[in-house]
């Protein structure tokens, strides 16, 4: 059958709609008839917007809404759904609405006022990244922005160091290298990966350990968003003598003993004299 664009109204209610990550082409066409036909779209940017709507044909008046937005404009929102019976179109700049996007208080409200809220899937950068990436896909943890602050970040990524799955951030470039090296020292060598500019022109998928890419970044520097992806913790249960020495094997190899023991005891929870006495045995 041949599919055509519907230009019909829409049912009142909340629509979330996914929009491109890069590429202008990756847009369903239920988001295109979504955005053509909603009483009201509100989004982040509206250059950013007006930009996508412009390369489809789409005339349609844009209204500002962000996590900054305060309590009267999302009141304002939701009254034109549950007062008016409008339908209205939320978009964020890139990818989908409130992945890394504290406008989940938007829904929260609305559902408390039993307004519909529609999703309208579209691309997700987290995702694309996780399907190139090679790494375990059954399992993930999506973790959003690393914080900025040393200290912070630390602590952030101390949290998540035991967790058996893959996991996914989002990170800028001229941080990139600090959270590197963070996770280098924290986790050891696991598998990560920089997926940058994901389904732009210069696409770039970046894999190994984090001394590996901290070597590739400072040989040739990057630019563009970047998604960064990590590889999960080793299952603690069932660890043989010989997983722990595996793992000290790789530790030692870019840390002093004392640092290897310490990360290889925090990763399996083997109290540090015992990791100490394997650690010994390779000598």
């Amino acid at each position: 059958m041949n599919i055509i664009l519907e230009s019909q109204p829409l049912p009142s209610g909340l629509y979330l709609v996914g929009t491109p990550i890069g590429n202008l082409r990756d847009i369903t066409l239920r988001a295109l008839e979504t955005l053509s036909a909603c009483d009201a779209l509100y989004c982040e940017d509206t250059r950013v917007t007006g930009k996508l709507l412009k390369a489809y044909g789409i005339s349609k008046k844009m209204e500002v809404f962000t996590d900054h937005s305060s309590d009267k404009d999302r009141a304002q929102l939701l009254a034109r759904i549950s007062e008016k019976g409008q339908s209205v179109a939320l978009v964020s700049d890139a990818g989908l609405p409130l992945i890394s996007d504290p406008g989940y208080k938007l829904v929260s409200h609305a559902r408390a006022q039993n307004i519909d809220v529609w999703s309208i899937p579209g691309a997700s950068a987290p995702l694309t990244a996780l399907q190139v990436s090679g790494l375990p896909t059954d399992s993930f943890l999506f973790a959003g922005f690393i914080p900025t602050k040393e200290g912070q970040r630390k602590a952030f990524l101390e949290k998540l160091c035991d967790v058996p799955a893959t996991l996914i951030f989002f990170e800028t470039v001229p941080r990139l290298s600090k959270t590197l090296a963070a996770i280098k020292n924290l986790y050891g060598e696991r598998k990560c990966i920089v997926a940058r500019e994901l389904t732009k022109k210069f696409e770039e998928i970046l894999s190994g350990t984090p001394q590996d890419l901290l070597a590739r970044l400072e040989e040739a520097p990057i630019k563009g968003e970047v998604v960064l992806l990590v590889e999960g913790a080793v299952e603690k249960q069932g660890l043989s003598e010989e997983d722990v020495l595996d793992l000290l094997r790789t530790s030692m190899k870019t840390n002093s003993l004392k640092d290897a023991v310490k990360l290889v005891s925090a990763q399996t929870s083997m109290p540090k004299n015992q990791v100490y006495d394997l650690a010994l045995s390779l000598k």
